[in-house]
């Protein structure tokens, strides 16, 4: 018991110092903006010329999105967070970025990537996922994951602190999934989404879908498989273009050909309007709604299209940052960005 609760005082202590150093680096950058990076790792892009530009109101970073890697084992052709990169933070430091934000205002985490669970075969998320349930103690702890290198096994270990994961799944026909990307060797995709879906329900986790309409998906009926499948949210995204992420000369992938109209996507959001779960995000609602953090721990402001990174918030804290982070909370509440979030609030029948 005594050997317990010196560790939880530890963790306590531990998330105050890195709040402190937080607000201390924020207190330098608004005096003298510097650079305080660590050489060889941080702020490695360019600065866009937006940085210079000061605004006044630092929004609350009530829900962030961490994608704390970018390497993945899909090839999704539409993907808009590619493996420019294969840097991840120390677990230690990304701990301490952590309690910056939960200090800072911050409900809601969610791990995405990438594919997350390819970091030391899920060890890697597992300790984030644990470290903000139990010690930082947030409402609502996520996950977004391909879901092909999930085992039960890491459900026994870190299922109790995970209250959502999402899964992507785009078609309900393997061939369309072979079309888009996302397969890797032989494994059949739609057979193991229902298998984490039995999963979740035998670990009382939240189960979500999450699918990108795109060309090859745009007609297809899932009103059957989505109903079976009963999810909390069945998020429905419009294929979007990022420039140097799936377009352009310096992209990895080439999105063009998956691109679909707003009439498309509407027509789409039609034939699925008796789905109880359905949460529609067009591009217009997710280019300014979402509060992105890189591998970096840099907010990531995608209103001109492309990503163009703050400093890290380990560099300069979390105000400092995010006020480059271009984020619309307006847009994040009319979105239904906050919503019951935390598993023991939403009284499943798991």
């Amino acid at each position: 018991m005594q050997l317990a609760l010196l560790a939880r005082l530890l963790s306590v202590g531990r998330a105050v110092l890195a709040a402190l150093r937080g607000r201390l680096g924020a207190l330098c950058w608004s005096l003298a903006p510097l650079s305080l990076s660590l050489p060889g790792w941080r702020d490695s892009a360019p600065r866009p010329q937006r940085e210079q530009e000061w605004d006044d109101t630092a929004p609350t970073p009530t829900s962030v999105n961490y994608h704390f890697t970018r390497r993945c084992n899909y090839k999704c052709g539409f993907c808009f967070h590619t493996a420019k990169t294969s840097f991840v933070l120390p677990l230690e430091e990304a701990k301490r970025g952590l309690a910056m934000l939960k200090e800072a205002g911050m409900e809601k985490i969610n791990f995405s990537g990438g594919e997350p669970f390819i970091q030391d075969r899920g060890e890697f998320v597992g300790e984030l996922v644990q470290f903000c349930k139990q010690e930082l103690e947030l409402p609502s702890v996520s996950i977004v994951s391909n879901g092909s290198l999930i085992r039960k096994q890491w459900f026994q270990k870190y299922g109790e602190y995970l209250d959502i994961l999402a899964i992507s799944c785009d078609s309900f026909d393997e061939d369309v999934n072979v079309l888009i990307g996302r397969r890797q060797g032989k494994k059949n995709h739609v057979e193991n989404l229902h298998k984490l879906r039995q999963w979740c329900r035998e670990y009382a986790v939240a189960f979500k879908i999450n699918s990108v309409i795109n060309r090859f998906n745009v007609e297809e009926d899932m009103n059957e498989q989505i109903k079976a499948l009963n999810p909390v949210r069945w998020k429905v995204f419009q294929c979007l273009l990022i420039e140097g992420e799936n377009s352009g000369e310096d992209a990895l992938r080439e999105a063009e050909k998956f691109v679909i109209s707003d009439e498309d996507f509407d027509r789409f959001l039609d034939r699925h309007k008796d789905v109880s779960c359905l949460v529609p995000e067009s591009n217009q609602k997710m280019r300014d709604s979402y509060l992105i953090l890189d591998e970096y721990m840099r907010f990531l402001n995608c209103r001109n299209g492309r990503k163009e990174p703050s400093k890290s918030i380990l560099d300069v804290g979390v105000e400092a940052a995010i006020k480059f982070s271009g984020f619309d909370e307006k847009m994040f509440l009319k979105r239904g960005g906050k919503y019951v979030w935390s598993k023991a609030d939403m009284k499943l029948d798991w």
